[in-house]
């Protein structure tokens, strides 16, 4: 089955209100003619610029994403955001697990996974991110944590929940360092998941499942990550914050995917 691949650009805990509007405004100039039915485009602002960005993209090819929500549909959590609060923004995607929740702000797979339910049950899309730090990558331990991440991520979630599920693979060791794992690396690791998948699911739904890179993605080497057969896409940190690095790892996805939509 054709996965089309998606860029999300993750904005963090950076851009006020008014950087944020034209910022998108930007994003949205230069990117006009990708077509969404051959690559998917999200920014995730932060919460705090939400509402202005969903008014900026409204009638573009660009969709809106939150970085983390709350488990709970309503209730006296002082500070934190519900998912009926995104959807009333439009938002399309939802970012669940990031590596800093989970090492800031000890996040465990049980809430995560408590995240993920509400976000499938109100039909947004979570983006679960997984992935190993520089401890547990030299101790041989990857494939450990991403069992770990995927059976106690997703458990008690059945595979009719998962249609709209998207994972980013994230090696932590990788994130706002300048290091990369290469194309070989990260192909090893996230089609590692997707035999989690099938074992989890079956074939069929463990096809149908995208699986993003996150990890020092810039445009000198999203060409020869989206190449591989198990990258379909990237989840953007660091230069999803710069115009033309953002762009340029849109344009050039959108180079490859055509290229492989024409080999077909």
């Amino acid at each position: 089955m054709k996965r089309i691949p998606l860029i999300a650009g993750n904005w963090k805990m950076y851009k006020t209100t008014t950087e944020a509007i034209e910022f998108a405004s930007a994003i949205k100039r230069n990117l006009y003619q990708i077509n969404p039915e051959l690559l998917e485009i999200v920014i995730c602002p932060a919460f705090t610029a939400l509402s202005d960005v969903s008014e900026v993209i409204c009638d573009s090819n660009i969709k809106l994403g939150a970085q983390d929500v709350h488990w709970e549909r309503e209730g006296a959590f002082t500070g934190e955001v519900s998912i009926l609060m995104l959807k009333d923004l439009n938002c399309k995607y939802v970012i669940v697990g990031h590596s800093e929740r989970r090492t800031y702000f000890k996040e465990t797979n049980e809430i995560i996974n408590k995240k993920l339910k509400v976000v499938l049950k109100e039909g947004l899309s979570p983006i679960l991110c997984v992935g190993e730090n520089l401890e547990e990558r030299e101790n041989n331990m990857t494939f450990k944590v991403l069992d770990d991440h995927i059976y106690n991520g997703l458990k008690d979630i059945s595979s009719l929940e998962l249609v709209n599920l998207v994972i980013a693979y994230e090696p932590v060791w990788a994130i706002g360092t300048g290091k990369t794992a290469t194309p070989q690396i990260a192909q090893e690791a996230q089609g590692y998941i997707r035999n989690l998948l099938n074992n989890l699911y079956g074939e069929s739904i463990s096809q149908q499942i995208r699986i993003l890179y996150g990890g020092s993605v810039k445009p000198d080497n999203i060409r020869e990550l989206i190449k591989q057969p198990d990258i379909d896409g990237a989840l953007v940190g660091g230069a999803s914050l710069i115009l033309d690095s953002f762009v340029n790892i849109v344009k050039y996805s959108y180079d490859e995917v055509k290229n492989i939509c024409m080999d077909y």
